[in-house]
């Protein structure tokens, strides 16, 4: 995670870890967000878009799939951003997660919206009317086991990486730009 639009945009960490809770500091001391979810909340699709949707307040007509939850995430407004300072998303107790159906495609969505939100362009490459927003996503765990969280997210539209105490995933640029 970084204060700027770089990859990778959603990370999986042990639980209060330092690095993470600088960074966090950071952010904030910038002026940007952080938001926080617990993931108790998350068990399910629906509850996935109902948390997501109050937290970072969208707008009424989302539509409550994961492909409207991208463009929300691509679209947020400047008072859940700090003014376009980014935002980051921590996912508290994430454990708890990893056993639903959901948990990679849930990963996917998080880095296709951070992808669009960092991005200066459309998906047909035209320049966007707004600036760009730093977004990523923190998923904290108690039991931080890296090959184990590694395997479980990994699928062909993300590049997974590990690293020193964390696991990291962006999009695939060969699956999408």
């Amino acid at each position: 995670m970084s204060n700027g639009a770089s990859e990778p945009w959603a990370v999986l960490v042990p639980e209060g870890s330092a690095r993470i809770r600088r960074q966090l500091s950071e952010l904030t001391a910038s002026g940007g967000l952080v938001h926080h979810f617990d993931a108790r909340d998350l068990m399910t699709a629906q509850g996935v878009f109902r948390t997501f949707a109050e937290v970072l307040r969208f707008p009424g007509y989302f539509g409550r799939n994961w492909d409207a939850l991208v463009d929300c995430l691509d679209d947020l407004c400047g008072e859940v951003t700090g003014g376009g300072a980014g935002i980051a998303g921590v996912v508290h107790g994430a454990d708890l997660l990893l056993e639903t159906e959901h948990f990679p495609l849930f990963v996917s969505v998080l880095c296709q919206g951070a992808d669009r939100a960092n991005s200066a362009v459309d998906l047909d490459g035209d320049p966007l009317d707004r600036p760009t927003v730093a977004e990523h996503f923190v998923l904290e765990f108690r039991d931080f086991d890296r090959e184990k969280l590694a395997a479980r997210v990994e699928q062909p539209d993300l590049i997974v990486t590990t690293g020193d105490g964390l696991v990291g995933t962006a999009l695939n640029p060969e699956k999408w730009h």
